[in-house]
């Protein structure tokens, strides 16, 4: 046999190994099971993200509680959908929480620059307009801590639902950029998506009128 011929078969006893050491793997790869309600086991956040390691984040960042049931059924594209509140760990039945109200919900996570800046932007707007809209916020990120860590570190106090598998985007079709802003109507359904970022209170104030007002 020859020197290259020697390699040949060199190289071609390696690429076996190889091969059937991938096969074995991938035959060893546990298959996911569905939850207890069909749906994938992947998390809303860590296995670390424990009540008793969120309660001096949850302290901090001093969240007000997400809102209880509303008037009617609430948005079709969200029922079935329970998150919990960032603010106390309770579950939240997402759709009947936004029943029955005008609401902004503005989806961000905790190492997106630009959701950084418009958080405060979105706190100064809810003050603004008061009882007449309800501003949510929806963290689609597993890591519930640095969450909380960076709305202390802002100063926002927003009602906040954990959404680590970010179900609420996928369901209501929200383009995968982020923030991105849904604005809802009493009635549950969409007035209009808004994928950009804000800089100011008066930037969403008027984005969010002008998606109220064309959806009359």
């Amino acid at each position: 046999m020859t020197r290259s011929a020697r390699w040949t078969v060199v190289v071609l006893v390696i690429l076996a190994a190889l091969g059937t050491a991938f096969w074995m793997e991938l035959r060893d790869e546990p298959v996911p099971q569905p939850g207890a309600a069909g749906q994938s086991t992947s998390r809303d956040h860590r296995d670390a993200d424990t009540a008793e390691a969120l309660a001096g984040p949850r302290a901090r960042a001093d969240l007000p509680p997400c809102p209880g049931p509303g008037q009617g059924p609430g948005p079709e594209a969200l029922r079935g959908i329970t998150l919990d509140c960032a603010g106390d760990g309770k579950p939240v039945d997402v759709a009947s929480a936004l029943a029955g109200r005008t609401v902004v919900l503005n989806l961000w996570a905790y190492w997106c620059g630009p959701c950084a800046d418009e958080l405060p932007a979105m706190a100064e707007y809810q003050r603004r307009v008061g009882d007449g809209v309800l501003v949510v916020t929806v963290h689609q990120d597993e890591n519930e801590t640095a969450a909380l860590v960076r709305l202390a570190e802002l100063g926002v106090r927003l009602p906040t639902l954990q959404d680590g598998r970010r179900q609420i985007a996928a369901a209501l079709k929200v383009p995968n950029v982020m923030p991105a802003t849904v604005v809802l109507r009493p009635d549950g359904s969409v007035a209009g998506t808004l994928p950009r970022s804000f800089v100011s209170a008066d930037e969403i104030a008027a984005a969010v009128d002008e998606k109220i007002r064309s959806s009359r």
